[in-house]
């Protein structure tokens, strides 16, 4: 829901207040997604941790694909058409970065929208080469790429990381507490309106059932 909490006056002089703009399907992704990939990544080289490492690799995996669908029917901001942008707007979006005029979207900026696209994607291949290689398909060939992508995505996590605190400064204002709040400052007709909080509710205790899932070893196609 839109605060009344008046902030910054806009160049149209239009008033900007705390407004609602990251819904709780899209946070609940985001850090449930952190916590399954640093859970994933810790646990990567112990034979004992190996069930555990299954289950956080492949939640990460259902965790993308339902961000997938919420891509397509989520919020507006959530949605793919709002922040995956065409190679010419991404490259004038880091030009103006350089000049420093960089563009203050209230969503994803073109870039941002870019990276976090191609994590998920990077992600889903982590658990695919991930049940390849507990099926032994391919020997170590398989496993050897599924070790390069996970690495690959740690790059591009500390990438985003960098990011998120270079663009809070610029924008001032904080972006990573904004994906824990889902507040951000805009003008009050660029707020959504409805946080999804039962459908992020959903989304939390269905991840967390299939972790248990296959933890417990109730999913042997996965683990064996």
């Amino acid at each position: 829901m839109n605060k009344p909490v008046i902030d910054t006056i806009g160049a149209t002089g239009k008033v900007k207040q705390v407004i609602m703009v990251w819904d709780m399907p899209v946070r609940v992704f985001h850090w449930m997604l952190v916590i399954c990939f640093a859970g994933a990544w810790l646990t990567s080289e112990s034979e004992r941790l190996a069930m555990i490492h299954y289950a956080f690799g492949y939640t990460a995996s259902l965790l993308v694909l339902i961000r997938l669908v919420w891509g397509v029917i989520g919020t507006r901001y959530a949605r793919f058409s709002q922040f995956l942008k065409t190679p010419k707007a991404v490259i004038e979006h880091f030009m103006a970065m350089l000049r420093g005029h960089p563009h203050h979207d209230v969503g994803h900026n073109p870039a941002g929208g870019l990276v976090m696209f191609a994590l998920m994607l990077f992600i889903l291949l982590i658990g695919f080469t991930g049940y390849l290689t507990v099926k032994e398909f391919f020997g170590n060939f398989v496993s050897e790429i599924h070790e390069a992508v996970a690495s690959l995505v740690l790059g591009l996590v500390v990438v985003h990381i960098i990011a998120a605190i270079g663009m809070s400064v610029i924008e001032k204002q904080n972006l990573v507490r904004s994906m824990v709040t889902g507040t951000k400052k805009g003008f009050p007709e660029q707020g959504i309106r409805y946080p999804q909080y039962l459908i992020g509710a959903l989304v939390f205790l269905a991840a967390v059932y299939f972790f248990y899932l296959i933890l417990s070893g109730s999913l042997p196609a996965f683990t064996q």
